[in-house]
């Protein structure tokens, strides 16, 4: 697993299985933050990372989304660390196996139930901030997908809402409504990063300045 830091705050922990998964480390005074949590086989080398960088324990696991690769090594994680995970509500249910994910032949029982929390919202509907993190819904690729804004570092972590090759951005591979990913993907318009992260692809530099080209190309193969 390759381990580079991407910014003042944030790690970025890389395997590759047929395409790269990332999952992200996030540093705050109280300790760290793993964001995703890729495959099991990533579990010993994310502890042994945490470990090694000497920046305060593991607090929390924050995720974008509920699918087998961005969860996977959580359970492994929390046998020797107690910490609570958190999803967007809307997400829980699917990742827990009692609602099936849009287009999916079988339900996924990818976390166990009431182990994610959700994470928490203001009386006006807004999602908080997170050890530094400002999650967004963004839904399209899973119902729940959110992302997160580290607006010190102005990196934003994505998960699948993009995929990228080569610093451009790529539509998100098996993604069940790509016109709401489209119009998720306008939260890149407004929180206009300067470093945006994905876990199946490359960095994407001020990925505002290509996001207009990006969803005209991406509506035309959906009209196609």
């Amino acid at each position: 697993m390759k381990a580079e830091q991407i910014s003042e705050h944030i790690w970025s922990l890389k395997t590759w299985m047929i395409v790269p998964i990332h999952v992200w480390i996030v540093i705050e005074d109280d300790g760290v933050t793993l964001v995703d949590a890729g495959m099991p086989m990533m579990a010993k080398g994310i502890m042994k990372f945490i470990k090694q960088l000497n920046a305060g324990p593991l607090r929390r696991i924050l995720l974008t989304h509920g699918h087998s690769d961005h969860v996977g090594a959580v359970k492994r994680i929390l046998t020797q660390n107690k910490v609570p995970v958190y999803a967007h509500d809307i997400e829980i249910p699917y990742m827990e196996g009692e609602v099936l994910y849009p287009k999916r032949k079988k339900l996924e029982n990818n976390l166990p139930k009431q182990l994610a929390k959700p994470l928490i919202e203001s009386a006006h509907g807004k999602l908080q901030t997170i050890a530094g993190l400002t999650p967004y819904l963004t839904p399209g690729h899973s119902p729940g997908h959110v992302v997160y804004y580290h607006e010190k570092d102005k990196v934003l972590l994505a998960g699948d809402l993009f995929n990228s090759k080569k610093g451009k951005l790529h539509p998100p591979m098996f993604t069940p409504y790509m016109e709401e990913a489209l119009q998720s993907s306008l939260i890149v318009k407004e929180l206009k990063p300067e470093r945006l992260e994905v876990c199946h692809g490359s960095t994407v530099y001020r990925p505002a300045d290509q996001l207009e080209e990006y969803i005209q190309e991406a509506t035309k193969k959906l009209e196609s």
